[in-house]
């Protein structure tokens, strides 16, 4: 029996061994890995490893991936480093197939903004008359347990993102979910059906939710359209519930920049007790922010429109009988019928 036992043991040994060599050998980590690096440098990006790539079968045929960094060719500073990471391979890998990823898991992801917007300040630009344009995105990724940061200063912890293939025609998916530096969560799913067609990308039966744990939930519903540079529309609407007061209709309308106007985003609320109605400028609106960031001298935002509110509460300050009212002749004007 003992030696029944042994020779068992070192079959079992045996199999086992054969098991990883043959995987080592059909999956070809080197071969993936070669891939990745190769479709990084193709996006201006370099890709290193702090370990080989180590395959596994289960429980679908993979690579496990140790010390991942990402930067930006030429720069010191790495726009993301991420502990662990995971190439999924399609199965037909093992019969030694085309060399394709089927999705691209990171876990601990350390994402730099300073880095990132300095990699794409070297993107070249796009003529403003160009048509639309869809990046194809093969595989699908997600990232788990990220943090996005300024330098030192922390701004989205417990970051996950979980999107799917990015490909005209096909149905598209990406939620994400994190707490931004005071601890408050928010989460954010998408659904659409991509279509690009002579220039022209169409989001259509687009599903839109935005929330925050026991704070309130959106769900929007529409389409979009773009068209190249400041071409874009879109026309969402739905309903915004909250914890704390009644619930809202929501309808959210991008126009197009034209010769005479910008582009403009409007948003409307109706609520039971409230009601908003304003248009903001998104270039616009970011100059104006740069520029209170920099220290310029403190302007009112370019925001047109009108609000609202028989009662608003913003941390300990109470208002009641809120109205707001900005035009392009008035800039804003406020009252209210009771103080602080």
């Amino acid at each position: 029996m003992r030696i029944g036992l042994l020779a068992v043991g070192a079959l079992v040994v045996a199999v086992l061994l054969a098991a990883f060599v043959a995987t080592y050998v059909m999956l070809q980590p080197e071969r993936f890995t070669s891939l990745l690096q190769s479709r990084a440098r193709a996006a201006g990006l370099e890709l290193t490893l702090s370990n080989p790539a180590s395959p596994t079968l289960w429980p679908k045929p993979a690579l496990e991936l140790e010390g991942l960094t990402v930067r930006a060719s030429g720069a010191e500073q790495p726009l993301l480093v991420a502990s662990r990471g995971k190439l999924v391979l399609p199965w037909h890998a093992l019969m030694g197939g085309e060399a394709r990823i089927s999705r691209l898991e990171v876990e601990g992801a350390r994402i730099d903004v300073d880095a990132l917007g300095a990699y794409l300040d070297t993107l070249p630009s796009r003529p403003s008359t160009a048509g639309a344009i869809l990046p194809t995105v093969d595989a699908g990724f997600r990232i788990e347990r990220g943090t996005l940061l300024r330098g030192n200063e922390l701004l989205l912890s417990n970051v996950d993102i979980d999107a799917g293939r990015l490909a005209n025609g096909i149905p598209f998916a990406l939620a994400l979910a994190a707490s931004t530096a005071d601890g408050t969560p928010y989460s954010l799913e998408l659904e659409t059906l991509p279509q690009l067609s002579h220039g022209v990308l169409t989001l259509s039966d687009v599903e839109l939710g935005l929330s925050s744990d026991s704070r309130f939930a959106a769900m929007l519903h529409g389409g979009a359209t773009w068209r190249g540079g400041a071409d874009v529309g879109a026309s969402l609407s739905g309903r915004v519930t909250r914890n704390s007061g009644a619930p809202y209709g929501i309808t959210l309308n991008i126009t197009p920049a034209n010769q005479q106007d910008p582009l403009y985003v409007a948003l409307r609320l109706d609520g039971d007790n409230d009601r908003t109605d304003i248009r903001i400028p998104p270039i616009g609106f970011t100059e104006w922010w740069s520029g209170i960031l920099a220290g310029g001298s403190p302007t009112l935002p370019p925001v047109l429109g009108s609000i609202e509110a028989k009662t608003l509460d913003i941390g300990s300050v109470h208002m009641k009988g809120l109205r707001i009212r900005a035009t392009p002749q008035t800039p804003a004007a406020a009252s209210t019928a009771a103080a602080p």
